[in-house]
């Protein structure tokens, strides 16, 4: 079973029904299959919130939070989790990246998954990575 981990940018696509939407919907519909398994960082689950919350409400934000709740995508907690908070501190500390897209790029590193995102501040950790899903 192949592993990918959904950047924030990805799922705010989708529910912005923006050009890659189509894609995301696919992979979700995949998952709902049981391959590919789809990984999100509690960070990236955060950053979804806010933006939305900012964006349009928090009635808004707790209705996004009970979609991503209904997909076949497994949240995954930094709670004691030292390696990928250590991982996440080194992507911040030496690239050009977001503090919540460390996290993404973070546990893909580290659960050896792809990358889904379309986000090109990514090319920077292209190569510490085992490969980016580019979504357009």
């Amino acid at each position: 079973m192949s592993t990918k981990v959904l950047d924030s940018w990805a799922l705010m696509a989708f529910f912005h029904d923006e050009p890659s939407a189509g894609e995301v919907e696919k992979l979700l519909l995949k998952a709902e299959s049981g391959s590919p398994r789809l990984l999100l960082s509690v960070v990236n689950w955060g950053e979804i919130y806010y933006s939305v919350m900012r964006g349009a409400s928090q009635d808004q934000a707790e209705s996004v939070a009970r979609e991503i709740a209904g997909m076949k995508i497994e949240l995954v907690p930094v709670d004691g989790d030292l390696q990928l908070a250590r991982q996440a501190a080194i992507f911040k500390a030496t690239k050009k990246l977001g503090y919540a897209d460390c996290f993404a790029a973070a546990l893909a590193k580290l659960r050896h998954a792809e990358l889904v995102t379309g986000d090109h501040d990514f090319k920077q950790v292209e190569k510490d990575l085992r490969g980016i899903l580019w979504l357009k």
